[in-house]
Parts: C-alpha cells; sequence; structure tokens
C-alpha cells in the first residue's frame, strides 16, 4: 500500500491508502478528523469544505494521492490556538448555525472566499455552492459581512 505525506492542520502526517481513496475517508477514518461531514460523495453539497494549500476544495472527490506533499486545512486548524478566525467569530456573533451539520463547511468556503475577495460583493457571496439544508442563509450572508468588515 503506497504511503503520502502531507501537513494536516499545521501538522505534517502520513497514511498508508490507496492513491484513488477520497481525502475525505483519510481524514474522518483514518486520522480521526471529523469536521469535514460527508453529505454526498460527489462535491455537490459541501459540508466537507476544506482547504488544499489554501484553497478550497471538496475531500470526498479529491484523492489523497492528490494531497501529497501539500498543505490540508480542515475546520479543526482554522482558528490560531485560541484565537478563532474572524469567520468563525462572526458565526457566533450573527447565531447562523441551526442544525449545525454543514456548518464546517460553511466556514470553509466562506474563509476561502475572505481570503480571495477580502469584501466580497452579495453576488460573490451568492457564488457560495454549500448547501444549507435548514435555509440559514440570510445568517450565512451577515456573518460573511461581518467578518469581511472586521476581518
Amino acid at each position: 500500500m503506497p504511503s503520502y505525506s502531507f501537513v494536516l492542520n499545521g501538522k505534517p502526517v502520513t497514511v498508508e491508502a490507496p492513491a484513488d481513496m477520497p481525502l475525505l475517508w483519510v481524514l474522518r477514518d483514518m486520522l480521526n478528523v471529523t469536521g469535514p461531514k460527508y453529505g454526498c460523495g460527489v462535491g455537490v453539497c459541501r459540508a466537507c469544505t476544506s482547504h488544499l494549500d489554501g484553497g478550497e476544495i471538496q475531500p470526498c472527490v479529491v484523492r489523497v494521492a492528490d494531497c501529497a506533499n501539500r498543505e490540508v486545512t480542515t475546520i479543526e486548524g482554522l482558528a490560531d490556538g485560541d484565537t478563532l478566525h474572524p469567520v468563525q467569530q462572526a458565526w457566533l456573533d450573527r447565531d447562523v448555525a441551526q442544525c449545525g451539520f454543514c456548518q464546517p463547511g460553511q466556514i470553509m468556503a466562506a474563509a476561502a472566499l475572505l481570503k480571495k475577495t477580502p469584501h466580497p460583493t452579495d453576488a460573490d457571496i451568492d457564488d457560495i455552492e454549500n448547501v444549507c439544508r435548514c435555509g440559514t442563509y440570510s445568517r450565512i450572508r451577515e456573518a460573511i459581512k461581518k467578518a469581511a468588515a472586521n476581518g
């Protein structure tokens, strides 16, 4: 079985896994990182959204082999120690979560957006394709705008 090394949330890790194993299964089943959620397995719901080298990915459709010698960040690695990322803080301040299932992916998508576009328009926010089954989109928008203002 091949082995793959990458940096996960700031720490080097090595896993033995088939090359075509989705990163989501490596994270959840092999490394016990459960923030990225399994929703659809085809990259549509985006409940698993994480970052690869700082860019947004859906680990359910990214092969572990494609992560070798790269940096993977999940919701568990977004905060800076005890200091929440501005998006995480805005999520709490705006009481965004309802059921909470999609929130790690929503937060990671918002953080990626703000990294790329520090002051997003409503159209930029609308381009986030993550699904929220509870329909908290208006609070998500408010939180992203708050995080951008406080960034």
